[in-house]
């Protein structure tokens, strides 16, 4: 079982950056594909961005150039660095740990708000 805990959302205007947290507690952090997810209202869930237990990186057309994912495993954390934010921005950011093994673990935080302000 994996906890998933964001943090760092909030109202930034155009423009500007935010740094998204994922704290991650119970096993195994280091072997899951973590992600960043976003959902705006009206719309649904998409990817923004992934990493893997290696490192490799995935990003959304949308946010390539301004948005970073990184993981720390000693600390258990996936982070988003956001960049030069617009409205299209706006949304609930969700944080997820996914992997196969026999069968598939698939967690979910909470969600945390990020508004732009034009």
């Amino acid at each position: 079982q994996v906890q998933l805990v964001e943090s760092g959302g909030g109202l930034v205007q155009a423009g500007g950056s935010l740094r998204l947290s994922c704290a991650a507690s119970g096993s195994m952090f280091g072997i899951y594909v973590m992600g960043w997810y976003r959902q705006a209202p009206g719309k649904q869930r998409e990817l923004v961005a992934d990493i893997t237990s290696g490192g490799n990186t995935r990003y959304a057309d949308s946010v390539k150039g301004r948005f970073t994912i990184s993981r720390d495993n000693a600390k258990n954390t996936v982070y988003l660095q956001m960049s030069s934010l617009n409205s299209e921005d706006a949304a609930v950011y969700y944080c997820n740990a996914f992997r196969r093994g026999l069968r598939v673990y698939d967690y979910w935080g909470q969600g945390t708000q990020v508004t732009v302000s034009s």
